[in-house]
């Protein structure tokens, strides 16, 4: 975990939990993590959990996995906690300068945001923040990107549009996923079936997205050949954009949310 050594995860809930999880499948030690959650029912072997904060912990970095409205009543319990330490988190909504005012002694502050598939090494994940130089912020990328592929993010302004794609899109995909299925089964393919085809026909198409050399545009185009069965299931998604254009107002909603997020949490403030 290169200058990373030791972390402290301060709520260890869904997310936090994957992280977590995440970590220890790619094979980074159990011991350099601790948990601070008094509602977590167990570790995993090898980290130490505690239920309040202890006097006297040995750490260099913070991930906040707690929920966003929380933030203003811990962080005056969390100060110690995070003095001179890297804060790294995980709370929707909550900005940079959100986190510089409850955390200021803070020596740098970095938003994370991965989605569940961390838990398997599967997550993109996004870095915005203040207070590391690059040989840090190399580091931050190179701890993160164990849970799969970490990249930093420069204009804050564009987390939440971020966030939208990576953080949020998981659901969007299961949901595509099950209206798959569900379509197959209106047209007369039993249940388990067009589960199991929708399921395994995404998985395939995924990896072979993420390992082709051509774009996700360009394979839809060499799959479907011209006047045969793809291409014309294809002409219904594209007619007059309209996949793209519910797209777009999904994104564009999920991102307005995270604004709307942020927005109360300054008027908690």
């Amino acid at each position: 975990m290169a200058d990373f050594e030791k972390m402290l995860i301060i709520g260890c809930g869904n997310m936090g939990g994957a992280m977590l999880a995440g970590w220890l499948q790619a094979g980074v030690p159990a011991s350099r993590f601790e948990v601070l959650d008094p509602a977590m029912e167990r570790a995993p072997d090898g980290v130490v959990l505690h239920r309040s904060a202890p006097d006297k912990l040995k750490h260099d970095c913070v991930l906040l996995g707690f929920k966003p409205q929380q933030l203003n009543a811990l962080a005056p319990g969390l100060k110690d906690l995070t003095r001179g330490k890297t804060v790294f988190s995980l709370l929707a909504g909550i900005e940079v300068a959100m986190l510089q005012s409850a955390f200021p002694d803070a020596a740098a502050l970095i938003r994370v945001m991965p989605n569940l598939a961390a838990r398997i090494g599967k997550s993109p994940v996004i870095l915005t923040g203040t207070g590391l130089d690059d040989e840090a912020r190399e580091a931050a990328r190179g701890l993160f990107d164990q849970l799969g592929t970490a990249m930093w993010l420069d204009d804050e302004a564009k987390f939440d549009l971020v966030t939208a794609l990576a953080g949020s899109g998981p659901g969007f995909v299961y949901r595509f996923i099950d209206a798959l299925s569900g379509a197959a089964q209106e047209l007369g393919i039993e249940a388990s079936m067009a589960e199991a085809l929708a399921l395994t026909m995404v998985e395939g198409a995924s990896q072979l997205a993420a390992q082709s050399d051509h774009t996700p545009a360009q394979l839809a185009d060499r799959v479907a050949s011209p006047g045969g069965m793809t291409r014309e299931g294809l002409d219904v998604l594209d007619a007059d954009e309209a996949l793209k254009k519910l797209l777009i107002a999904t994104l564009k909603a999920t991102a307005d949310k995270g604004g709307a997020l942020a927005e109360a949490a300054r008027g908690d403030s």
